[in-house]
């Protein structure tokens, strides 16, 4: 277990993560220069094998134990009226989660993924952010460290998902917070105009209440639970050297608060999906990542990413399972 209490304890494990094997990225690259393929012929998966591979520290990988993890926390800004669905449908759907009766729980079957719900203090919403922070530094760092610990060390890839009432509503003002611009609020789980003005004037005051611009300090004050856990065990993955794919948008929003800390913060992470809430498009964008996946998913609990590891196995199972062209006996020109 990692004890992580402050913002600078987390600061300097963001500073001190490891890289890539780069011996493994390159001996990945040259066997995907052998393969009996025409050069580039498989587009994104060539690319995703080798990222991969540099780093789990494998030339010819394969993924085997992927894990699921799903953060879940209820909002003080929910009381704002900015969600279509009462605070208590939290608790409700952890109850479905662990039944097995979620879409995230088919899709963690399909790939064959160690799956896990964790409820952080749902009796204890957060503050409604429109007054001040949503957490203390010590409440963020707590949930941070629930994330961090979360993570298997055995696993071979992270998932994080999430479930929490007024989300989205954090989201957006997170991204507002570290980006810019406006336009950030969405009809989440599916407000009307009023719900949706509601939204954006709970942002604009959380914003107004709320001053630290930081990667950590945004977080905390606009964040939720569920969003620290899922930025702390992304970090975690980072110091396992475990790859992640990204889910939607507020599992990218709590990616962001890691990259404004560290810039290369989510280099063992890829977008598995375009969500279908707004602004996601934008986010991906300040992140640099380009989602593998566009089939107009919004549901979040880390559904798209769980699909979208389907993808990632195809190109392992392509990139590890391929003979050469010296295997083969092909010529290769």
């Amino acid at each position: 277990m990692t004890d992580l209490t402050t913002f600078s304890q987390i600061r300097a494990v963001l500073r001190t993560a490891p890289g890539p094997d780069l011996s493994a990225h390159d001996a990945a690259s040259a066997r995907n220069g052998q393969l009996t393929k025409p050069p580039g012929s498989l587009g994104r998966l060539e690319e995703l094998a080798i990222w991969y591979a540099g780093w789990r520290g494998d030339p010819r990988p394969g993924l085997w134990a992927p894990q699921v993890l799903v953060f879940a926390g209820n909002h003080g800004v929910a009381a704002q009226g900015v969600s279509a669905f009462p605070a208590e449908v939290t608790v409700q759907m952890v109850a479905n989660f662990k039944a097995g009766g979620a879409a995230i729980n088919q899709l963690s079957k399909l790939a064959a993924a160690n799956f896990s719900v964790h409820p952080l203090e749902l009796e204890r919403p957060t503050a409604d952010f429109t007054q001040g922070p949503a957490m203390s530094e010590a409440e963020m760092c707590a949930a941070f460290a629930t994330g961090w610990n979360a993570v298997d060390a055995q696993a071979d890839l992270l998932i994080t998902g999430e479930m929490g009432i007024g989300n989205t509503t954090s989201a957006a003002a997170i991204a507002t917070a570290l980006l810019g611009g406006d336009g950030w609020a969405g009809r989440g789980t599916g407000v009307d105009d009023a719900g949706l003005a509601r939204k954006e004037a709970a942002i604009a005051a959380g914003l107004a209440a709320n001053g630290d611009r930081s990667g950590l300090g945004v977080l905390a004050a606009l964040g939720g639970r569920e969003l620290a856990a899922m930025a702390g065990a992304i970090a975690g993955a980072r110091a396992k050297r475990i790859p992640v794919l990204l889910d939607g948008f507020i599992c990218s929003a709590a990616a962001l608060c890691l990259q404004a800390e560290a810039a290369d913060a989510l280099a063992h992470c890829q977008a598995a999906h375009l969500s279908a809430e707004g602004g996601h498009d934008r986010m991906l964008d300040a992140m640099g990542l380009d989602p593998l996946l566009s089939l107009g998913l919004r549901l979040g609990e880390g559904s798209g990413a769980a699909l979208a590891v389907q993808i990632l196995q195809g190109a392992l199972a392509c990139h590890s399972g391929m003979a050469t062209f010296a295997e083969a006996g092909v010529s290769d020109g």
